[in-house]
């Protein structure tokens, strides 16, 4: 029986310093620095490929192994499959009793609540903004006397690389401006 670890943090600038101490006693571990919301976490692949029938997967919360309640269902039916309990130390959940499967369940379903609320309150807040005017996105390159004078340009004959060399901008931005459908001046 193995005691494999899994730590991930979201982004390049937090540290698994936290987590690597929490597992140190473990005998092989992965980890990786990735949202959680991704599905591109190649060292979680790895980990489930990696281990046998009579592991334990620890991780130090749920929330460092799923990004939902529904992939955190997957997560333990391919773990169940192979044999393997899961131990989340923050959580004291060990899956190798009928309390602790319990519990890990229910814990899910609270993570994907409270997923579910910050979105919805970020969503709220992106409306509130707005509705004040906030505009989001990338602002646009030109003005709208810039675009007529490099509509002008174009139609005088000015090939379309002198253009993106003059106004700093790829090709595909020039054709953008160009259609007059998308920009009316």
């Amino acid at each position: 029986m193995a005691k494999v670890g899994y730590a991930r943090v979201s982004s390049v600038g937090q540290s698994l310093d936290v987590q690597r101490g929490k597992l140190s006693d473990c005998d092989k571990l992965f980890e990786e620095k990735r949202s959680g919301t991704t599905d591109a976490r190649p060292q979680l692949k790895e980990c489930l490929n990696y281990l046998r029938d009579g592991d334990q997967l620890i991780v130090t919360r749920i929330d460092r192994l799923a990004r939902s309640t529904l992939h955190l269902c997957q997560i333990a039916e391919t773990l169940r499959g192979k044999g393997v309990d899961l131990v989340v130390l923050d959580q004291n959940i060990d899956t190798s009793d009928a309390t602790g499967r319990l519990l890990f369940n229910m814990l899910g379903a609270i993570g994907q609540f409270e997923t579910e609320i910050r979105a919805e309150r970020q969503m709220d807040g992106i409306k509130k903004a707005k509705d004040r005017g906030v505009q989001f996105g990338k602002r646009p390159a030109l003005t709208a006397n810039q675009i007529a004078e490099l509509r002008g340009k174009r139609q005088q004959g000015i090939l379309v690389k002198d253009l993106m060399a003059q106004y700093k901008l790829s090709k595909a931005t020039i054709y953008r401006y160009l259609r007059k459908s998308d920009y009316q001046v």
